[in-house]
């Protein structure tokens, strides 16, 4: 087995390409070891010591690291990955496989607004941002101010980079797109 890896936009997060489906489809967020129960490769991941973070795309994996050095922290990190992957175990245990739902507000008259911006986001933005190794995923819309609420997970949680992203990318586009748009925020789970 062959695990590529591939620097992102935040230094603390590393994306590993394992050459193989790791959710198929949708994402999965652990953004902490409490969280990782669900997932017995999430698990196995925060076993090593400096991981803060793991986030499961559709092919790929994002480690990301409160202390260490990528060059001590990498190897640990490829190893756990591929013995879990050679022993064919589970990325997602029980229920846990089963997507979860969050709660997304917004007025049921701008269903409209809302349907064209998860449009945008899912056909512009999701792509990108899972180049980088993360995701962003639609919190909200409040039609008096104007302003989308996004959440940010993977590599894009707590990246350097990711205000600008919102601010000078995510916001310029669906303002430019959707006229009732005004801002956008980033919100926590």
């Amino acid at each position: 087995m062959f695990i590529q890896t591939e620097s992102t936009p935040n230094p603390a997060s590393l994306k590993f390409l394992p050459g193989r489906d790791v959710l198929g489809a949708g994402t999965a967020d652990f953004p902490t070891r409490e969280a990782a129960a669900k997932s017995p490769l999430a698990e196995r991941l925060f076993e090593i010591d400096g991981v803060s973070g793991v986030f499961f795309g559709s092919d790929f994996i994002t480690v990301s690291k409160s202390t260490g050095d990528w060059p001590q922290l990498k190897p640990m990190i490829l190893g756990a990955i591929m013995e879990h992957f050679t022993h064919d175990l589970p990325v997602m245990g029980g229920d846990a496989a089963k997507p979860t739902g969050f709660e997304e507000t917004y007025d049921a008259a701008d269903e409209e607004i809302v349907v064209q911006i998860k449009d945008l986001l899912d056909t512009r933005v999701r792509p990108a941002v899972a180049q980088d190794g993360g995701d962003i995923i639609f919190r909200g819309f409040e039609s008096k101010s104007g302003t989308v609420f996004l959440n940010l997970r993977g590599s894009c949680a707590g990246c350097p980079s990711s205000t600008a992203t919102l601010k000078n990318g995510i916001e310029n586009m669906l303002r430019h797109y959707i006229p009732e748009v005004n801002a956008v925020e980033a919100v926590a789970v």
